[in-house]
């Protein structure tokens, strides 16, 4: 059965892609500075999740230069946004297969990379992911309110695929 948390971060994905839906190349590639773009947010999270899930849970890097491109710390860009969420679904959808074996015992572990242990647990990193989505979400909305796009969703959305169930 999948994890809970893990339900919470597919939610969150969606709400992603529902407050985004609709926007144009060219409005996903305009900087509002000091923000980052639209594009460039949705690169950002495809990055952080290759890091996790891919590269430090599976040892496989599906996007090599995707941090260079939207990593933290990086140079501010505003890649296309077609190629951000191709790159986005590539990811999201082969960390799934691991999100799935995740349990509440393997959430206390920590993760190893270049053989030492992260300081963050398993859990700990997927509600910083989870945490990340949310924060980027607002950051889009604000980019959306800005750019003048009309009709943007109001709210959380349809929760009833992630309604609360407590941990097995």
């Amino acid at each position: 059965m999948t994890h809970p948390l893990v339900t919470q971060l597919r939610f969150a994905r969606s709400e992603l892609a529902r407050c985004l839906e609709g926007v144009s190349d060219q409005d996903a590639r305009r900087r509002l500075e000091p923000m980052n773009c639209i594009s460039w947010i949705v690169g950002h999270l495809a990055s952080q999740e290759n890091i996790y899930w891919m590269l430090r849970a599976q040892g496989q890097n599906l996007a090599p230069d995707l941090h260079k491109l939207v990593g933290w710390g990086q140079p501010a860009s505003t890649p296309p946004l077609d190629e951000m969420w191709a790159v986005w679904r590539t990811i999201t959808s082969a960390a799934d297969g691991y999100l799935d074996t995740l349990t509440p015992e393997l959430l206390q572990t920590h993760l190893e990379w270049k053989g030492k242990p992260l300081p963050e647990s398993s859990g700990a990193m997927l509600l910083r992911n989870i945490y990340h989505y949310w924060f980027h979400i607002g950051e889009a909305h604000a980019i959306r309110q800005l750019l003048g796009h009309p009709d943007l969703p109001q709210f959380v959305g349809d929760m009833s695929k992630a309604l609360y169930r407590p941990e097995s």
